[in-house]
């Protein structure tokens, strides 16, 4: 249950992770703490991240927990998470392993929560649900963490220009092409949602949503915009090749014709977290 027409390959977000955890705009604040309310580990059970990343969200929250794993299919992003986890002084108590979301359960035994922070889309969810389901102890609970999508904030009265998020896309799409490129293939009609209707098949109660507010204001430099460009799939730094230094460039001088103090202001997105609790095993697979 992936994305019609498009499959999966290992350069999804090849030579993105460098880039990952200065360009991303963070989850808002106070994640952690409705997250460790809401979660109740405990700080003696264990956590699997479902395709962790550089460890944005697994490293937030290991302290919670008694081991904390992450999991994700790309080297460079294990890579940024052991090296997070050692800034951190936590390299003891997580583990970080290379292997897609379907290779799950991988022999990594039982969990009390699962999170998946942006990641789930990329995945097939039907298969992928199911066996977290099947990973979970009794009252297991799963989290599906995302950017809220209702929520917009002016940047009125803040001090710098806005990122030109428009003119970055078209200048993307001159490189590349009018398609949304995903790895090797391309996603015409993005990526798939109804979450909720794959986790309640998979055996899932729920869910509850929490919000955790946005609207702070972040000052973002013109090298963090650079980043987030290219710590986006679809404008991963391989997908260029020979022509990725002239975007580069182009995409510099967009950014100081934007700005000519090189800042620019927005506000940082609030964060949606649905809770699913762990029920009955579902009657039937789903295909």
């Amino acid at each position: 249950m992936t994305p019609a027409g498009w499959e999966w390959d290992e350069t999804l977000f090849s030579g993105a992770a460098p880039y990952y955890r200065r360009g991303r705009l963070p989850y808002a604040p106070g994640l952690v703490d409705t997250l460790a309310e809401v979660l109740t580990p405990g700080g003696d059970g264990r956590l699997i991240d479902v395709g962790c990343g550089p460890g944005t969200l697994a490293l937030s929250l290991a302290h919670l927990f008694g081991e904390t794993v992450g999991v994700d299919p790309d080297p460079g992003m294990i890579a940024e998470a052991e090296r997070g986890a050692a800034g951190l002084g936590v390299s003891d108590r997580t583990l970080w392993i290379r292997a897609r979301a379907e290779e799950l359960p991988a022999g990594l035994g039982t969990f009390t929560v699962a999170t998946f922070g942006r990641s789930f889309h990329w995945m097939d969810r039907v298969l992928v649900a199911v066996t977290i389901r099947d990973m979970l102890r009794p009252g297991g609970v799963l989290a599906h963490v995302s950017d809220a999508k209702t929520e917009s904030w002016p940047i009125d009265g803040l001090p710098y220009p806005a990122v030109p998020y428009a003119a970055v896309g078209e200048l993307v799409r001159h490189y590349l092409g009018p398609v949304r490129r995903a790895g090797r293939g391309t996603l015409p009609q993005g990526t798939p949602g109804d979450e909720a209707a794959v986790l309640t098949r998979a055996g899932f109660s729920g869910p509850r949503r929490h919000l955790v507010l946005g609207g702070q204001a972040l000052e973002r430099t013109r090298d963090d915009v650079v980043a987030w460009v290219f710590s986006m799939s679809y404008s991963a730094p391989h997908l260029f090749g020979p022509s990725r230094d002239d975007f580069e460039n182009d995409l510099r001088r967009l950014l100081r014709e934007a700005s000519d103090s090189g800042r620019f202001s927005e506000r940082r997105p609030g964060t949606e977290v649905f809770v699913w609790r762990k029920g009955a095993a579902p009657t039937e697979v789903p295909l």
